[in-house]
């Protein structure tokens, strides 16, 4: 996979969830280092928008990452318009807050399904490629994979759900030349992140972490981190560097979390009754529009 100097340089990259947020910074990261793009969402308009401010090659599918039969047919489109894939981010993801009982079944399950099933699909659908570039698969996790968050059961899930998907991912192809990275982020400044912090509870609890915990990265700040990992094919990458201090001790972290939630959730259900947000940021709002699954190129 590598070339000298710039190794990404003429290759395929492939970012789901790329319309806006985190996964436009990573197009706009990738395209900087000489990538050709190939952008997935379930945002046309927006998905073209980033294209056009790429300065390489680059192509959209409107496609649900949850679809297995819209996304091995989007697999087989990009093939055919940028050449063999080099590097996948599976970084298509949605969120909702709220207590889990009070949660609606089927909003907390579609973020299980982007999250978690629609990175397995992404995986399963780009692999052959994959084989045949030894190339580099690159799953965006969070803080909530380390430790864990009450109000956020659905998404938390999802993460560490990702995580151990990566793992397994890794050891079974490592003899075969393709590399898989987990990427650990906190706090990104993306409309899902606007959006909770919009919700008392969500903003509230988010204060009560610890200073570093609790700050908001700029998108572009975390991309090009992510797009310098991918270069360098790493198994890890934390943003920020810190992050990864938390593995040797990430099963404290539940019943520290514990101890502050059961004073902090009384005290603030008293101030004002803890709901369910629904699918939060644009991103969620366009999932919840999505039509019949589908796939479309731009």
């Amino acid at each position: 996979m590598r070339t000298h100097g710039r190794p990404l340089r003429g290759r395929t990259v492939v970012v789901t969830g790329a319309a806006r947020g985190l996964g436009a910074a990573l197009a706009r990261a990738f395209d900087a280092r000489g990538a050709r793009l190939a952008l997935l969402g379930l945002e046309g308009a927006r998905l073209e928008e980033v294209a056009a401010s790429l300065r390489n090659e680059s192509a959209c599918w409107e496609v649900d990452v949850t679809d297995d039969v819209a996304m091995a047919d989007t697999a087989r489109r990009v093939r055919t318009r940028l050449g063999p894939v080099s590097v996948v981010v599976g970084n298509a993801g949605i969120a909702e807050g709220g207590p889990f009982a009070d949660s609606d079944p089927q909003v907390w399950r579609r973020v299980i399904e982007v999250n978690l099933i629609g990175s397995a699909a992404t995986a399963r659908c780009f692999l052959p490629d994959l084989l045949d570039t030894h190339g580099y698969y690159l799953q965006v996790a969070s803080l909530a994979a380390l430790g864990t968050s009450p109000l956020m059961s659905a998404y938390c899930a999802s993460k560490a759900g990702v995580e151990s998907f990566a793992h397994a991912l890794r050891a079974e192809l490592a003899h075969r030349g393709v590399a898989v990275g987990i990427a650990y982020i906190n706090w990104t400044d993306t409309d899902m992140i606007r959006d909770a912090d919009r919700h008392a509870a969500l903003r509230e609890l988010r204060a009560h972490m610890p200073p570093p915990a609790r700050k908001v990265y700029p998108a572009a700040q975390v991309a090009d981190r992510l797009a310098a990992a991918a270069e360098r094919r790493r198994a890890y990458v934390y943003v920020p560097a810190w992050l990864r201090a938390l593995q040797p001790v990430r099963a404290f972290i539940p019943p520290v979390v514990t101890h502050i939630a059961r004073t902090e959730l009384p005290r603030l259900d008293r101030t004002q009754p803890i709901e369910a947000t629904g699918l939060l940021g644009a991103g969620g709002r366009a999932d919840e529009l999505r039509d019949t699954p589908r796939e479309e190129q731009w």
